[in-house]
Parts: structure tokens; sequence; C-alpha cells
């Protein structure tokens, strides 16, 4: 046996080094910890949040209210009806003003899916308060003859006394809400000034959406009217109500039906028509609302990373300390991702329900129904947490790579 065989058998054996595995965060010791970053500076954190809250409760009203008004102009159209088409008398081919025939209601009832029809007629008369006042003060009040159904057809309704009897009425007038006001009458009974003589006030209608220009008119009945104040008994704008299913059709034959032998001289509208329009005006507008809303969750997101950003130059000791006891780069990463999260979550929830009752508030100051949909609801949530990964992503990393023994030297 050699020297050197010996002096391997007595040479003693190295034990391999044991290289302990890091120890594990639980998603309950993550939220934990980073729920703990968050407390050392509330008042940094409740700014920061207060970014994002303006962001989500911005966007979630302007859906909300807009959400609202939609359905209480869809109730208003349930009520009143889709249903309504309008005949007026356009112009000639001279750029005249043209007029509808006499006999044209009785025409127009001749089509089959009509339900009723209506009219009233321009009468040459001014309306006053009183006989003193001067000739071109009568406030832009239409003085119209008005037939009987008028009421049902166009779905107005009476705020206080009675509607027109016709023929059996005198010098009796019911005034539309705007004219009422405009002529100082709050209730039945008052006198005005109309076609150089009195006539008793009797009724005052409420605001009628698909029939404006009732609103500011003075209504005289049909029959009195030709009695009373010269009416020639010629239509100036037709009203009728056909079938849901027939709408299209009623209106393609109406002009013609109204004016044989000019149909290009009569209007034919649909008054529902005018108040989708302004839907869709709101929507456009709620639009440019909503924009800004995204504008003030970016600038929230931006001070969520500007937070996180000087809270890992703030605690790089902190993370070195965490690093020499064994904490790997990816809990140092989960940390602060999670605390970014938790940040955006904060102001999220807080912006989610400053953003509801906002709604709630507006949709109760104008009596519409309170609506707030789902989906802005999972959008505000959404919104919130992909701000809070996106603001922590970086903070994150750059916590992550801290090396320990630079942090502590520090």
């Amino acid at each position: 046996m050699t020297v050197s065989q010996d002096a391997a058998r007595t040479e003693p054996v190295r034990p391999s080094p044991v290289r302990l595995a890091p120890a594990r965060l639980s998603p309950i010791d993550v939220l934990r910890v980073g729920a703990g970053g968050l407390r050392t500076r509330p008042l940094r954190i409740a700014l920061s949040a207060l970014g994002i809250a303006i962001g989500i409760a911005a966007m979630l009203a302007v859906v909300g209210i807009s959400a609202s008004s939609r359905a209480d102009l869809d109730r208003a159209l349930d009520a009143l009806g889709t249903n309504l088409l309008t005949a007026a008398p356009g112009q000639t081919l001279a750029g005249e003003d043209a007029k509808l025939p006499a006999g044209s209601i009785a025409m127009v009832r001749r089509i089959g899916p009509l339900r009723s029809v209506t009219a009233t007629g321009s009468v040459q008369a001014k309306v006053y308060r009183n006989e003193h006042i001067p000739a071109g003060e009568n406030g832009s009040i239409a003085v119209l003859a008005a037939q009987p159904d008028l009421l049902g057809t166009v779905g107005a309704r009476l705020t206080e006394g009675r509607w027109l009897a016709d023929s059996a009425d005198g010098p009796v007038v019911v005034l539309g809400a705007t004219a009422a006001r405009r002529l100082g009458v709050d209730a039945p009974g008052q006198r005005v000034w109309l076609g150089e003589q009195w006539f008793s006030v009797v009724g005052l209608l409420a605001p009628v959406p698909l029939a404006a220009e009732l609103d500011s008119a003075a209504l005289v009945g049909w029959s009195a009217a030709e009695r009373l104040l010269s009416f020639d008994g010629s239509p100036t704008m037709l009203y009728t109500r056909c079938a849901e299913e027939s709408v299209e059709q009623v209106r393609s034959v109406l002009a013609a039906t109204v004016n044989p032998e000019t149909p290009h001289e009569v209007r034919v509208s649909r008054p529902s028509e005018a108040l989708a329009a302004a839907r869709a005006t709101d929507t456009a507008l709620n639009g440019q609302l909503l924009g800004l809303g995204v504008v003030a969750l970016i600038v929230g997101g931006i001070g969520v990373a500007n937070t996180m950003v000087i809270s890992v130059l703030e605690r790089r000791a902190e993370i070195g300390l965490r690093r020499a006891l064994g904490a790997t780069r990816g809990q140092i990463r989960s940390q602060f991702l999670c605390e970014s999260l938790l940040l955006s979550v904060l102001g999220g929830g807080a912006g989610v329900l400053a953003g509801a009752l906002v709604t709630a508030g507006y949709a109760g100051y104008r009596s519409w129904p309170l609506v707030l949909p789902v989906w802005a609801l999972a959008g505000g949530v959404a919104a919130t947490m992909l701000v809070g990964v996106t603001a922590g992503l970086y903070p994150a990393g750059r916590a992550a790579r801290v090396p320990p023994s630079q942090a502590l030297s520090q």
C-alpha cells in the first residue's frame, strides 16, 4: 500500500453544502405585507387613491346618468307612443307657403291603418292679457282652432280645468303651458283679450312633448273659431295615430292623401324622431364626458405609479434587509405589486361608490328611474385593477432588482 493511498483513507469527508429553499408566501401573507406597506404613508396613499376615485366616479356617473336619461325617455315614448305622424303645409315650387286642402281631414280618415285623425288650424287673431296691452306685445302666442279629439291623439293632458266642447262652447279658450305663463294665467276662470273680445280660460295644458307647438298656443274650439273669429276651416297641422307596425306604410302615402295634386307641398314628420335625435345628441356629449373620465383615470394611474416609485426609493434599506434574510426577487415583486393593486382598488371602490351616489342624486332630482348598468360597475372594477397592475409593474420590478449589499450600505 502506498503513502498516497493511506492519506486518502485518513482524509475526512467534507459534507456537500445544503441549499435551503426560500420560504413561500401565501396569498394571505402577500396581502398582509402589501397592506402593511400602505399603512406607513396614509396621507400620500389617500391623495393617490383620490386620483383613481375621481376617474372611476366620473366614468360611472356619466354612464349612469346617460342610462337613466335614456330610460326616462323610453318611458315617455312608451307612454306617448311612437306612432304619431304629422302633416303640415310646406312650400310651393315658387317658394311661397302652401296650404292644406279644406277636405284633407276627411281624405286622411280613409287610410285603413289609422286609429285617429285630428287637426289644428291657424286663426288670424291675437291674444293679450287685457285690452290695454300694445298690439306688438302678444308674446308670440299663436291662436289655433282645435278639434275635440286633439288631446287623445297627441297625448296631451290638462293640468286644470276642462277641454273644449266645440259646438256647445262660446268664447272660451284653453291655454298651452307656455302661453299661460306668458299671459300670467295660473288657473281657469280668468279672462284674456282674444280677437278684440273677451274669452274665458276654461283649461290649462301640461307641456306636450310630441306637439311642442301647442305649448305656446291659445286653443279655441273649431266651430267657435269659425263663428267668432272668422276662421276659414282650413287645417294647418294634421295629427294621425296608426298601428305601430303600419307607421312606415302610412307615412309613405300620407302626403299624397292629404294633397293628391301636389304632394310635394306637404311635410310629413314623426315627432318621436326629434326626441330620438335629442337622445343621440346627449349620447355624443356623454361620450366626450366619458373621455374626460378616462383622462382623469390615466392621471390617477400616473399618481399611483409615482407613489410606488417613491416608496421603492424610500424603502431601499427595508428591501435590502428582506433580501439578505432570504426573500426572493419574486416575493419583493409580489409585495410591491400587491401594494399598487390595493391602492388602486381602494381608490376604485371609493370612485364606484361616489359615482353611484352622484347618479342616484341626479336621477332623483330629475325624477328619472335610477339605472346603473352592470357592465359599467364591472368595467369600473376592471379598470381599477388594470390601473393597479400597470402602475405597479415598473416599481415592483425596480424593487426586485435592488442588490441587498447596496441597499444595506445606504
